[in-house]
């Protein structure tokens, strides 16, 4: 009578935001079923009890057995329940365990071998409208040896969500269950049941019986890595190349035996389908991106790096170690470090609610850059003043452990004197003067003179410059040029550090489709008082025609300055008669044909910008392909409500190798046939920084 019952009741999990009050990942018992689609029954809350009665969409459930339900039903928050149920392959197998099955569990931060004794019973049997919760009782296997021996340390239960990995079981005998007990675990019954579900594909003669090199060899894999749907995978394709994307489906394909994984893949491909796979749709993305393979064709990605202790996204964010000596300053990360320090999931500063303006801003100033390092080493203020904060809390703690969890930032963004900094997203520029000018103290980095007048003081610059004035694909270089020399502006002394803001209106509208980042900026032309070559012959320059910067027989955008004979001789040409060149401010006593030091500034970090969020390109050494990208909302375990956001540093050396291309190649490149990180930095650049280098005298007086 009681299993018809069971066979008769229908139990469903909410997918989708219920209208009518239910939250995801609530276990719903259907008792009835509306014309309109509305299931009618009971929720269930903690312990198991039906909390109240409710309705909701069937269209925004999806079904369960009583077993999976009763599973469920024990894992908490709701939205791990959704998370675990994603991940097909291991939740199937989950529910499938049999005593003696070899498993993975999260236990004390760490991820251990266990073997399965019992399914736990959690909730009073005869209490009326209670589902019982379903537990495991595991053991814990401290070493191979212990393995196999079967020397086991008794654990607590754990629910389905805390097994991160199954094996089947490698005994070719299985131990009775013990005879039901109760027990008591916070004022809840327990029993410990005397049967176990087997797979439906596994019986005793199907089974394997594994040797003693086997379980190890078992135990060795279980330490390698396992995919789940949102990690970020590798695949060879079925033609033999390595595609990358986010796995958004496993199971077993119709007409398939094994288990496949439906990719997105990052670049479309003419081959691939929209998420369909034959007649039959597993899941939705845009056309030619979806690649279904054989789940044993896919690796994690390794581009991100992922290490072993990468194999489940943590159920909770991870905490940082504390740290010796945090206040004391500590270098930006040495570049041989960078790929063991920096890269990977989980790295970097994470972000929170709109923040990712001021993480990637952070991210770009403070990691690499040795101009700005010296200049926050000397800010200062009290002990527990913002800059404190910003030292020992963020850039620190980026420094020494590659992570800085959300609350670290909200934390100083609820210091920076206005509310709207700690929920709204802000611009970057915005943030960087109030960073630099009311946190650290420091300094304007910028004295702009316009011709015949004092100079004025900045923290950036913003390029303001005609689209007809450059070509298509302009270079920061000629953007800068054009900008300050067309304005009649110098820069009155060489800045530590130059922060140049392309030419935008607003997040949408980009004045250029692609702009080339110059990893060097020759700054020489557009300083005050400095000695400057003749644009004809090399000698001393004396004046400067502003009239000639677009004069296409003159290649047009380059900074136009001559001596005194070439700028005669150029202006007797009747279509420059009408120019009026001006005479530079030259430092005495200089013979005309004295060598003119050029001051250059290398590329130490660009900030883009697409559909409203920000991330970071970052070089963190000298070798032409040290970059690394960084998002710090890349990826999101959990929903809106109970998740966090996971950032990612990724290494990006294809974007050193594009910049070490000529201009013209770079300006010619067909993008499409680049990589996706290479078309970002090209496409969404926003803000370009740059640091004097060692050779670059301090100042021009």
């Amino acid at each position: 009578m009681e299993l018809d019952m069971e066979r008769q009741e229908r139990y469903f999990i909410v997918v989708r935001r219920s209208k009518k009050g239910l939250s995801r990942g609530s276990i719903l018992r259907a008792d009835a079923e509306t014309a309109a689609g509305d299931l009618i029954g009971m929720v269930y809350g903690g312990g198991g009890s039906a909390r109240s009665s409710g309705s909701v969409k069937k269209h925004d459930t999806y079904p369960l057995s009583r077993h999976q339900a009763q599973l469920l039903l024990f894992v908490s928050p709701a939205s791990r329940r959704l998370e675990l149920m994603c991940n097909v392959q291991l939740f199937s197998a989950v529910c499938d365990l049999t005593q003696d099955d070899l498993v993975v569990v999260k236990h004390k931060k760490d991820f251990q071998p266990c073997l399965v004794k019992n399914l736990i019973q959690i909730g009073k049997k005869d209490k009326p409208g209670v589902l019982q919760m379903l537990g495991f009782e595991l053991n814990l296997m401290e070493g191979e040896q212990d393995i196999l021996s079967k020397k086991t340390v008794p654990l607590p239960f754990f629910s389905a969500a805390d097994i991160v990995q199954v094996v089947p079981s490698h005994s070719n005998t299985r131990q009775p269950l013990r005879i039901s007990i109760d027990l008591g675990l916070n004022r809840k019954a327990v029993s410990r049941i005397n049967s176990m579900p087997t797979l439906k594909f596994r019986n005793a003669k199907k089974r394997s019986i594994f040797s003693n090199k086997d379980v190890s060899n078992s135990i060795q894999a279980m330490s390698h890595y396992s995919l789940e749907v949102g990690h970020m995978a590798e695949a060879i394709s079925l033609n033999g190349l390595t595609v990358y994307g986010v796995i958004r489906w496993i199971g077993v394909p119709d007409g398939k035996k094994n288990y496949w994984a439906g990719l997105e893949l990052d670049n479309e491909a003419t081959t691939c389908s929209d998420g369909t796979l034959g007649t039959i749709r597993y899941f939705t993305c845009e056309g030619n991106k979806a690649l279904f393979v054989p789940l044993t064709n896919c690796k994690p990605d390794s581009r991100f790096l992922f290490t072993p202790n990468e194999i489940q996204k943590p159920l909770e964010p991870p905490s940082v170690t504390l740290l010796e000596d945090l206040d004391e300053d500590v270098p930006p990360v040495a570049e041989q470090d960078v790929m063991s320090h920096l890269v990977g999931r989980m790295r970097g500063i994470q972000g929170h609610f709109n923040s990712c303006y001021l993480d990637a801003t952070l991210f770009s100033l403070f990691t690499s850059s040795i101009a700005f390092s010296r200049m926050f080493n000397r800010s200062a203020d009290s002990e527990e003043g913002i800059s404190h904060i910003l030292r020992r809390d963020i850039v620190n703690r980026l420094r020494r452990s590659g992570f800085v969890p959300a609350e670290s930032v909200m934390k100083f963004r609820k210091q920076l004197g206005c509310k709207s900094f700690a929920t709204e997203e802000k611009d970057p520029e915005e943030f960087i003067t109030l960073l630099l000018k009311h946190v650290l103290h420091i300094e304007p980095l910028l004295k702009i003179r316009s011709h015949g007048e004092l100079s004025q003081d900045a923290y950036t610059h913003q390029i303001i410059v005609e689209k007809n004035q450059v070509g298509t694909v302009p270079s920061v270089q000629q953007l800068l040029e054009m900008s300050l020399v067309s304005s009649d502006l110098k820069f009155e002394e060489i800045p530590s550090c130059l922060i140049v803001q392309m030419p935008r209106f607003g997040k949408k509208f980009k004045m250029f489709p692609k702009i080339i980042p110059s990893t060097e900026l020759d700054i020489t032309d557009v300083l005050h008082c400095s000695p400057r070559e003749c644009f004809l012959c090399g000698h001393l320059a004396e004046y400067e025609c502003c009239q000639c910067l677009t004069d296409h027989k003159l290649q047009p955008g380059k900074i136009k300055q001559y001596c005194s004979t070439c700028n005669t001789q150029v202006h007797t040409h009747t279509s420059r008669q009408e120019h009026t060149p001006h005479k530079l401010t030259v430092p005495d006593h200089l013979p005309e044909d004295a060598s003119v030091q050029r001051h250059q500034m290398q590329l130490f970090a660009v900030l883009c910008i697409n559909t409203s969020h920000y991330v970071s390109f970052v070089k963190y050494g000298p070798d032409s392909r040290s970059w690394i990208f960084f998002d710090s909302m890349a990826d999101r375990c959990g929903d809106d409500n109970n998740g966090y956001n996971v950032p990612v540093i990724r290494s990006c050396p294809e974007v050193g190798d594009f910049l070490s291309q000529s201009e013209e190649e770079i300006s010619t490149a067909d993008l499409s046939q680049c990589s996706e990180l290479v078309r970002r930095l090209l496409c969404d650049s926003y803000m370009c920084l740059y640091q004097r280098t060692d050779n670059t005298s301090q100042h021009h007086q």
